[in-house]
């Protein structure tokens, strides 16, 4: 019988190797313990799809963050295969990893481009009232008005133009 926390030996490699690294990948053992798992992961490469269940299981190690793991990763490739192969292996995950950073970059730029637009709106609003309201805004009040990034500031002077018959009633901080 196996003792318990020990893989099955006569389970399959890429299972033995993907409960292994499930085993320790939140540990601080993993980078020291890829390396004593180098003949594992040489019998998972020599399968027909080698390659491609050795890029699943270094692209699930390449997302921990961890610069000792990364490295103890890239070291098990190149004893497993040559360096070329090993490196177009790790250059694809990091290729993934930078689509999917730009990606991410992309919807928080998106995220705060619709923020500004509608903090612009709201000040507009607030200049549109005025207008409508017959109260001037000279140029270094707009200025104020339309530069301001806060939303409860501008739902205040919002508020306030909807009675104001003066500027200063708008954007003047009364005591609350």
């Amino acid at each position: 019988m196996d003792a318990p926390g020990q893989p099955v030996p006569c389970a399959p490699p890429l299972a033995r190797l993907a409960w292994l690294v499930l085993r320790h990948v939140r540990t601080r053992e993993l980078a020291q313990k890829l390396p004593d798992w180098v003949a594992l992961f040489a019998q998972v490469y020599a399968d027909a799809e080698g390659t491609e269940h050795l890029a699943v299981v270094i692209r699930y190690l390449l997302w921990e963050e961890d610069a000792a793991v990364h490295t103890a990763a890239r070291q098990v490739l190149h004893s497993v295969m040559d360096g070329q192969r090993a490196e177009e292996l790790m250059g694809s995950w990091a290729e993934e990893m930078m689509e999917k950073g730009l990606q991410k970059g992309l919807q928080r730029g998106l995220a705060k481009g619709r923020e500004e637009g509608r903090l612009r709106e709201r000040a507009e609003a607030v200049l549109r009232i005025l207008t409508a309201r017959g109260v001037h805004a000279d140029e270094a009040a707009r200025q104020r008005i339309l530069s301001c990034t806060d939303g409860a500031t501008l739902d205040r002077w919002f508020d306030r133009a909807l009675n104001a018959t003066t500027l200063s009633e708008v954007l003047n901080d009364l005591a609350q």
